[in-house]
């Protein structure tokens, strides 16, 4: 079988430079999730699942409170396409891993993905307890 290689995969900044808080402010219902959780990922990269660390339900502009048991769902077109706000370079983030857990026998290959806070409308939302 031949190895696959994931690429290394990142989100520029926006040019309008907004902090978290002015995303925040741009989020009438929402939920901010945080930090790297659970994902699974078709072969095809098409059907998607993500978690998080630590999750805050956004009301009116602001943090509301803590939820737990958050991922969001979805197909990448959709996902991208409903991309509505990116903040600037000061909220930009890299992250990484030591593998994809993709391939069989499973690979062990390192990976990173960085972005801003970003914006995204009309996710489907799942309770993952």
């Amino acid at each position: 079988m031949p190895f696959q290689r994931m690429p290394n995969v990142s989100m520029l900044p926006g040019e309008a430079n907004l902090s978290e808080n002015d995303v925040i402010a741009a989020t009438e219902r929402g939920i901010l999730i945080e930090g790297r959780g659970s994902y699974s990922i078709d072969q095809q990269r098409y059907n998607i699942q993500f978690g998080g660390q630590v999750f805050w339900e956004i009301r009116n502009g602001r943090k509301f409170q803590m939820l737990r048991d958050v991922a969001y769902v979805g197909r990448t077109p959709e996902f991208w396409n409903s991309l509505d706000v990116i903040g600037g370079a000061q909220t930009y983030y890299l992250g990484a891993s030591f593998g994809d857990a993709k391939g069989q026998p499973i690979q062990v290959n390192a990976v990173s993905h960085g972005c801003p806070i970003s914006l995204f409308r009309d996710i489907d939302i799942i309770n993952t307890a």
